[in-house]
């Protein structure tokens, strides 16, 4: 495990939409070093960069075209290397979005597997033997080039998948993992790997990265790819870091990563926390954060330690907390997501509770996402200080909301989301207990009641979190006798003799 995740705190930049600064509407990599210091100075000490490569940007950037060209819209190969520089000149750390398990339709890779003729790139992609036949369990393209078969897609039809073989191999066009085609395919992605780690980044996130290997339905011959990778990055480059969009931490950290993603719409129950009908930490005090923590328990258990479960504020394909939740409903869930083990990831302009805004157009397949990746909202000025492009040109369309949140305006407010944010960052980097590697038990975690509460433990220490985003004040049973307090939010619980009791829309970290 890289020692420098033990207390990371990421921020994920959509490049798009976070600063433009040659006025063309679009986000930028200069943009991105104008911006460090303040990433720097909310607390983060590590960044996630969405798809940056080059791309017809049909899925905004998750659809490759070269892996080893940034996309010329954001800036140059010597622009992402000054980034890693500029970020490590101040103790940042940079992941890019790695997206292996297919490209765009216009990849020299591809262009060559739709020959019939056979050549080099024939085996790279998943193709069945006459165009007829569709590959069972997944979508496909068909009667694109002369050549006979249907290729198969990962995710939009403009993506086909790279061919890392089957796990079974039951049809004459599957081939196993250790045919000459996968195995060019996973060397190939070895040697972008390579490339851009020995350029100054400092690991990846993987996009989808529990679907590489096909008729693989307990995921074991993923699982046995990812491992190869494990080992050819402690042999090459021991300080980088991998983390999985995978979302079933049991499967990814076998795998060897590093840190695995709880994701919406998976079994861990997160979405139960913000963003459901009755979210856990809206104030009516209706959520139900029972779930979340007994599948929470259970990867800890499968886990064994081997890795990190992260949690993420939200992310470019989720709905933002805001506006479904607001004010003290939006502190006690940072309050929650910068308490748990696991890396903290801190979507931009979460931060300061940007909004997702409803009802626009799709850009570049964002479709329902498309609200979530509106520009970032960094002053009062025109198009919020994101771009000095006329507002028709933005990328995205700004939050037409003229009371809309923003940087400037939350740094001068003490009260502020974006300053709660900062103490609770400064609060987690002080104890070993609250930060990466630390020791949960949950205390408390019924069903349809609050608070949620834990304990965390390291370095010598333990804490007890309580979270009460109810209005109500609450009680739950529990022997504690508190040292004193380390955080405290909307006034300190009181401990009587069996009985815990916290004020209403509070949250507290008690030593032990």
């Amino acid at each position: 495990m890289p020692k420098w995740l033990d207390n990371a705190i990421f921020y994920e930049i959509y490049p798009q939409s976070f600063r433009d600064t040659n006025a063309d509407g679009i986000g930028d990599f200069p943009g991105i070093l104008e911006k460090l210091d303040y990433i720097r100075d909310l607390g983060c000490n590590a960044l996630w960069i969405n798809p940056c490569f080059a791309s017809p940007f049909g899925d905004a950037g998750y659809d490759v075209s070269d892996y080893y060209r940034a996309a010329p819209r954001y800036g140059t190969n010597e622009d992402l290397k000054r980034i890693f520089d500029e970020a490590h000149r101040r103790d940042i750390r940079v992941l890019l979005d790695l997206v292996p398990g297919h490209t765009a339709l216009d990849h020299p890779w591809f262009k060559a597997s739709m020959l019939a003729e056979k050549n080099p790139y024939t085996d790279r992609y998943i193709w069945t033997d006459n165009i007829w036949e569709r590959p069972d369990g997944l979508d496909c393209l068909r009667g694109i080039s002369d050549r006979d078969g249907a290729c198969a897609v990962n995710f939009f039809s403009h993506q086909p998948a790279l061919n890392y073989g089957c796990y079974k191999v039951e049809k004459s066009w599957q081939q196993p993992m250790d045919a000459p085609g996968p195995r060019a395919t996973l060397e190939a992605m070895k040697d972008v790997m390579r490339f851009w780690l020995r350029l100054g980044c400092d690991g990846f996130r993987v996009d989808m990265a529990g679907c590489m290997v096909k008729n693989d339905p307990e995921r074991r011959g993923t699982i046995l790819l990812w491992q190869e990778v494990r080992a050819f990055l402690d042999r090459e480059f021991p300080e980088a870091a991998i983390i999985s969009e995978w979302g079933e931490p049991d499967k990814s950290l076998e795998g060897g990563f590093h840190m695995d993603f709880l994701l919406h719409g998976g079994p861990s129950h997160y979405d139960d926390l913000f963003r459901c009908e009755e979210p856990f930490f809206s104030g009516r005090g209706r959520g139900d954060a029972s779930k979340f923590a007994a599948q929470y328990e259970k990867y800890m258990e499968q886990t064994g330690g081997k890795g990190l479960i992260c949690i993420p504020s939200g992310n470019h394909d989720t709905e933002r907390l805001a506006p479904a939740l607001q004010g003290g409903e939006l502190k006690l869930a940072f309050a929650f997501l910068l308490t748990m083990p696991g890396a903290p990831f801190i979507y931009y302009g979460d931060e300061i509770g940007m909004r997702y805004v409803e009802g626009l157009t799709s850009v570049e397949g964002g479709y329902h996402r498309t609200g979530a990746r509106t520009p970032m909202q960094w002053d009062g000025s025109i198009n919020a200080g994101f771009s000095a492009a006329a507002p028709d040109r933005l990328y995205i369309p700004l939050d037409g909301d003229p009371d809309r949140p923003n940087v400037q305006a939350q740094m001068a407010d003490l009260g502020s989301l974006y300053h709660e944010i900062k103490r609770l960052i400064a609060v987690r980097q002080a104890h070993e207990a609250l930060q990466s590697g630390g020791g949960i038990r949950f205390v408390f975690a019924q069903e349809n009641r609050c608070p949620l509460a834990y304990i965390r433990t390291g370095g010598g220490e333990s804490l007890l979190v309580i979270l009460n985003p109810s209005l109500e004040m609450v009680s739950f049973p529990g022997a504690f006798a508190p040292s004193g307090s380390v955080y405290c939010f909307g006034g300190e619980a009181k401990f009587n003799p069996g009985l815990v009791t916290a004020p209403p829309c509070s949250a507290g970290i008690y030593r032990l």
